[in-house]
Order: C-alpha cells, then structure tokens, then sequence
C-alpha cells in the first residue's frame, strides 16, 4: 500500500478556530510533540501575518525535530509587482522553514468578484511565487484553495491553476475544501478525474518530476473526515487537518480520527503501532493547551469512546470485547470504561468492581442489591456513570469494607456581604479522625472554598499529602427545576492530584449539603489511596 504523509495545521488553521491561541512557546511544545508522535508536516504558522508566528519560527529554528518538517504558510505575490519584491514571500524564506506551503485561488468567483483580479494575472502570480521560491531550494506545497467549488463552476479555469503550480515546481498539489460543503461522493468523483488528469499529463511523462495530490477539507457539512478518507481512496497521498478538529467555523478535519482510520482500518503505512498508542495523550496535550474541555465523545480518544452502559453491552463485552468495540481501546492509547447507572445490570457492577479492586460475593447478590440501590439512588438525582469516586466508596458501603479515615461532626458556613466588597465565606468544621476530633476554620472565595480549606485544615494534622490535591472542576445541575429554589441540585467535583483525576458526586436540596457530599468523598478517595 502506498504511504500517506501526514500533514497538520494545528498551529495555524486550528488557531483560527473561536476560543483557540496558542503563544509561540505553547505552538513549540506543541510541534515537538507532533514531532514525537510521527507527523510528516508541522504547519507552524504564517510568518508574515504576526509576530506570533514569526517568534515560532525563529524558536523553531533552533530546536531539532528528529521526523517532521516545519512548514511556513502564505499567499501568492500580490497583484503587479514581481516576487522578489513581495513583503509576504521575503517573510517566509525568511522564518527558514525548510517547506514552504503556498495557497492560490482555484475559484473564478474570487480571483474576480472578491480580488478584483484578472484570470491570467492569478495564474502569473501561482506560477511565479512557486518558481521563485523553488529556486530558493525550498521544498513547496501547493494548496489550491476554494478548489471544488472552482472545479464544479470553471472546470477548465480550476485545471489551468493547477496547471500554473506544476509549472512553478510543485509536486504536491492540496485540493481543498475551503467552505466544508462538499459531500463524499462529489469528493469521490473529483479527486478521481483529477488523479487520472495528473497521471495522464505529468505523471506518464519521462523526465518530470512525480506530481501528487493532497486533500485539505473543512467540517461544515460534518463531512471532513469521510471526505478526507474518501480522497485518500481516490488517489490522495497527504491528508491536511489538526488535533481534535479545531479551526474556523465548524473545524478542520480532525487528524485524531483520520491517523487510526487510515493505519488500524486501511493497513496504509505512515505511523508506527508504538506511536499510535500515544494518540489520546496528543489529543489530551493539546486541549490542555488551548484551554478546552476535552470532547467526551470523540472518536477514538474521547473518554467516552470506549465506555459501556447498558447492561446487555457490558455482559457481552465481558465475555468479547468486539462484540460491542470496533478494535481495541489499547491501540490508540484509551481505555474501555464500564459506566454505572439506572440501565445498568449486574455485568456491570461486577467489571466495575474488579476495576476498582473491590470483591463481591460470588454469588451474585451483592451485585444484584447494588444494582437495585443505585436505581433508587438515579431516581433521585445521582449519576454514578460520571462519579467513579462515589460510586467505589457507595459499594464499599454497600460490602462493608468502607473503612472512613475521617468523619464529619458538624459544619457552619457564614457568607458576609459588607456594601460594595466581594462576599467572603467562613467556614468551622469539625471530624473525628481515629476517634479524636479536630475542629478549625477557615476563609475561602466562596462556602465551597472554605469549605474545602477548613477539612485540609482540619485533616493536615493526620494526614500528608493533600497539597498534592487539587479541585480542578465543580459543576452544579438543577435536577427539576418546577420546585423553583427549593429543587433539589446535584454537585459534580473532579480533582487530581499527580497520578489520577477522579469524581465524586453529591445530591441534596441544600447546594452546601450536595457541596459537602461530593467534597467528602473526593478526600476520602485521596486519602483511601494514599493508604493502600
């Protein structure tokens, strides 16, 4: 099988998504963990639009990458001047990136009507930018923008700019689809015409120098994906996209579902299986990064991707895991989740329980009451699917082998509002810890912040390490909202420390009770482990 290169445009098109920036050290590390996974091309920037990108490429230039190939990106020359006297051309060879991707316009709509342009000055300025910077020993990519919906309004004008590029020097031709409305099957047929347009007129000449197509699709009509994979079948050789999708409107074709269809679904060589196991720490490394929330359900590396919930599922994957898995979570770094919940069976607590380590009789009744427990628990507002936690220390209950390392004797909580100062909280607790109490106090942002300040207070005395432990989300849900303020409300906290990220769950009609519930379960788990 052929082999395709891989080419990604996080640092560039992905920042041009809403709520995505990156600095020039953030785009570094960011490059050098492409790097490390395999990526042929890093697109690092376009040099001559910000000081930004231009700080990246002169960090870049002094950093070793052991496989990819920076990549700077920019325009054509502009209208009427030669290109030795373009700004934008200078400020690419400039950055001393070794490749060089050049976009020109495909469609005759906006060489004229956007460009106010001519037809044959937008051919001179595709030829003449590839050749001046082809003899500049730069390695060039032609990314032919708007080209789809150029090919179904001019045909002959869209072959004519690929024309002008094979002229210039180029030998990787990117097709793209600018606005993301193509469909599979439009793809399909396009690439193919044009694959056997290239072969026929370049590629079955001697002497000339292989030409190669590439295919760059956005995800307006949620296609990208299908349409890249469907391009590759046709003829493409490079796919361009970004991590997790990111980029403008509704993204770029997202290279963590792209990398496992083409090597684990197609068998086509570009990575190796060691490297493909690092896929959801890439996806991970990368969100971090620009500051979003992980996508749960995202294939292949979304923490739900492998994460089973009704019972019939469980049972089946217990005895197969293919019977309700696609391939094996392993393989692109995840892992398989057993989800508890109301639609659960005891499959499920018994493969969560041996997960968690904790035993169960034999014979099924422990199973079936904490199935039964956990339903009347949903009814009245908790989720356990979403609190591992909660639900470890709700069986430790249920089994007797809960052993508290601390417990609550009492809280006060006092919020002080004085004219236009913030509101400060105050918060006195008191535990027994092996069979001694403790009481302290303690301030914080809000009653949950004091909350949390006076138990590590009240615990530091006991215990060591949990100023390794951090509150790292904390999400309040109105369960029915028909009973107005006195609804009942579930608290979801996530926390951390540097090993583990887990969740604990609380539910009451007091949001400071729900609060408390969820906080005193995330210490006991912390300090559980810590113990073992």
């Amino acid at each position: 099988m052929e082999p395709v290169l891989v080419y990604d445009t996080t640092l560039r098109d992905g920042t041009q998504g809403e709520n995505i920036n990156f600095s020039a050290d953030e785009k570094l590390n960011i490059a050098h963990k492409l790097d490390d996974f395999g990526i042929d091309y890093i697109e690092g920037g376009w040099p001559g639009s910000n000081p930004r990108d231009m700080r990246f490429f002169d960090l870049a230039k002094r950093e070793r990458f052991k496989h990819a190939r920076i990549t700077a990106f920019g325009s054509t020359r502009r209208p009427g001047i030669i290109p030795e006297d373009d700004n934008n051309l200078k400020m690419l060879l400039q950055s001393g990136a070794p490749a060089i991707t050049i976009f020109g316009k495909t469609w005759d709509l906006h060489v004229e009507k956007v460009m106010n342009n001519t037809l044959e000055e937008n051919l001179a300025m595709i030829r003449e930018s590839l050749t001046f910077l082809k003899t500049q020993n730069k390695e060039v990519i032609y990314d032919a923008e708007h080209f789809f919906d150029g090919y179904k309004k001019n045909t002959d004008y869209a072959l004519r700019t690929l024309d002008a590029a094979v002229e210039g020097g180029a030998c990787m031709l990117v097709l793209c689809d600018t606005n993301g409305g193509c469909l599979p099957s439009e793809i399909e047929t396009i690439v193919n015409t044009i694959h056997q347009w290239i072969e026929l007129k370049y590629n079955g000449k001697s002497g000339h120098n292989p030409v190669n197509l590439g295919i760059h699709t956005h995800n307006d009509s949620g296609m990208a994906v299908a349409n890249t994979i469907i391009a590759v079948n046709a003829g493409a050789t490079m796919v361009q996209g970004t991590i997790n999708g990111y980029g403008e409107r509704c993204g770029n074709a997202d290279l963590t579902s792209i990398i496992p269809i083409l090597k684990l679904k197609m068998d086509r060589p570009c990575f190796a299986a060691e490297n493909m196991k690092k896929l959801k720490g890439l996806s991970r490394f990368v969100s971090e990064t620009a500051n979003i929330v992980p996508v749960r359900n995202r294939p292949f590396v979304g923490k739900s991707a492998f994460a089973h919930k009704g019972g019939i599922h469980v049972s089946a994957i217990m005895k197969e895991h293919c019977a309700y898995e696609h391939l094996e979570p392993e393989l692109v770094g995840n892992q398989r989740r057993v989800l508890v919940s109301d639609l659960s069976g005891k499959s499920n607590i018994e493969y969560k329980a041996e997960e968690l380590g904790i035993k169960l009789g034999g014979n099924g009744h422990d199973s079936k009451a904490i199935v039964t427990k956990i339903k009347n628990l949903e009814e009245q507002g908790y989720e356990f699917d979403v609190a591992d936690g909660s639900f470890k220390i709700l069986v430790q209950k249920y089994t007797d082998q809960f052993k508290p390392l601390f417990a609550l004797e009492s809280f006060r909580v006092v919020m002080e509002k004085d004219r236009d100062q913030p509101c400060r909280a105050h918060a006195t607790i008191k535990i027994k810890v092996n069979g001694e109490n403790e009481i302290t106090a303690a301030e914080g942002d809000g009653p949950v912040s004091a909350l949390d300040n006076a138990l590590r207070k009240a615990l530091d005395r006991f215990y060591s390490g949990l100023d390794m432990m951090h509150l790292v989300d904390y999400k309040v849900r109105v369960i029915n909202g028909r009973r107005g303020t006195a609804s009942r409300v579930r608290v979801l906290i996530e926390s951390r420390d540097q090993n583990e990220v887990w969740s604990t769950i609380g539910v009451s009609t007091d949001i400071i009770e729900a609060s408390w519930g969820a906080l005193a379960d995330s210490f006991q788990h912390k300090l559980a482990k810590a113990s073992d």
